[in-house]
């Protein structure tokens, strides 16, 4: 056990946390130090298809043996590292809180923002800690500067609290809102830039893209929006919630002037972490959601007057970007995709199974969405669940009607086999 005394003084020092091979038994350690040797020259593809590789990450998470959880897409569990250095933090503060949160933690902040910035390739000027996606987005949403008439163009499959915030600007403000259709799933590049284009007017002052869309796992050309936009003088919005430590990028390539994502999904952070970016000359045209001192001024900084939060949380943040870069982003994306491929394959060709998401790499990662002829979204789910206890989700949005089938890094094989022949059993009614 890490004495208290070394915690503070690692604390203190400003080194954010612990590294994930302080939580990892010595002999344990040298095992997957060897495999990762080995790995070294492995193409990510090639990582992907090594399970003992992945069995190892399995073993790094504490997911229940009763359920098969197939809806990450929710929320996603923690790693052991990333849940035991909470745990430390947590009960370091409950011995003294305000001395040990206010003058030990949280002198780990900066630290943790250099170094969530250098992940996520921005300045550490530009981002700002929060609990969520829709924390960060519904700050910028509600403090940027738009008056009646100015339009905002966005899509149907937008997620709900976006939707519902600029629904709330439009109702109390006279903001106007263009709405892109799209047809899950898009396939034609080409297309979905020019729906957006065509949805831009004179009067668009918002651009609001949703780089991987929860419904389907859609990925949209989110750089190539932007840079339509851009050309017509709007600026530009991604919710990153789903692509954020999910598939392989750094903020500046989508070219947005804002951002913001959620930390416990795909990055397998403490329940409640987040951030957003925006652009360093755009900082001080975006009013604070809550009371700052200078709510209109250019530092990101006055976008954290959040009061009490947890601190313990947010300083293991840290230790999910080690858990995160020891994977390896490229290997992670190659491996969840994988995971995708490995059981649609196993039951697309069925005449009653139909896919919503698309097979194709650059539209599609993890997340897939099903539907079986004849079933309802609800029905699918619960049978999953009875016959098989995979727990997943029903999806009933717009033109969206199936089962969201999401899994993770630590998912096995077994479980997709699992998932197939109970998909394909339904299927049959079996």
């Amino acid at each position: 056990m890490l004495s208290r005394k070394n915690f503070i003084h690692k604390a203190s020092a400003a080194t954010v946390g612990l590294s994930i091979w302080d939580f990892l038994k010595p002999m344990q350690a040298q095992t997957f130090q060897q495999h990762l040797n080995k790995l070294a020259f492995a193409t990510p593809s090639a990582v992907a298809q090594d399970e003992d590789f992945w069995k190892f990450i399995r073993n790094q998470y504490t997911v229940s043996a009763n359920i098969i959880n197939l809806n990450n897409g929710g929320v996603s569990p923690q790693p052991k590292p990333v849940q035991e250095a909470h745990i430390r933090n947590y009960e370091l503060s409950n011995e003294g809180p305000s001395y040990y949160m206010w003058r030990i933690l949280d002198q780990g902040r900066e630290p943790l923002r250099n170094k969530l910035a250098q992940f996520a390739g921005v300045s550490p000027l530009e981002i700002a800690f929060n609990r969520n996606t829709t924390e960060g987005l519904n700050t910028i949403i509600f403090g940027l500067n738009l008056k009646a008439g100015d339009e905002v163009v966005l899509s149907k499959y937008d997620y709900p609290n976006m939707m519902n915030a600029w629904k709330q600007r439009a109702k109390r403000d006279g903001v106007v809102l263009n709405w892109v259709d799209l047809e899950l799933p898009e396939e034609n590049e080409a297309e979905i830039v020019a729906k957006y284009a065509q949805a831009i007017t004179s009067k668009t002052r918002i651009v609001h893209i949703t780089h991987m869309i929860n419904w389907t796992g859609q990925i949209l050309p989110a750089r190539k929006i932007a840079d339509a936009a851009h050309a017509k003088g709007c600026e530009v919005i991604v919710d990153g919630s789903h692509s954020f430590a999910h598939i392989q990028y750094k903020i500046p390539d989508l070219d947005c002037d804002y951002y913001a994502t959620s930390l416990h999904k795909w990055l397998c952070a403490p329940f409640g972490t987040g951030f957003m970016y925006i652009k360093k000359e755009k900082i001080k045209n975006v009013w604070a959601l809550l009371s700052a001192p200078v709510p209109d001024a250019d530092n990101i900084g006055k976008f954290e007057s959040l009061g009490t939060r947890s601190f313990a949380a947010e300083m293991a943040i840290g230790n999910a970007i080690d858990f995160q870069e020891l994977i390896g982003n490229e290997r992670k994306e190659a491996r969840l995709r994988f995971l995708k491929d490995y059981w649609t394959q196993k039951v697309v060709k069925h005449p009653k199974v139909k896919l919503h998401t698309s097979l194709k790499t650059e539209f599609s990662c993890a997340i897939a969405n099903f539907s079986i002829v004849g079933m309802k979204p609800e029905e699918v789910d619960t049978k999953l669940f009875e016959k098989s206890k995979i727990h997943t989700v029903a999806i009933n949005h717009e033109a969206i009607h199936g089962v969201r089938v999401t899994p993770h890094v630590y998912t096995s094989l077994y479980d997709l086999d699992t998932l197939a022949s109970t998909v394909l059993d339904i299927a049959e009614g079996r």
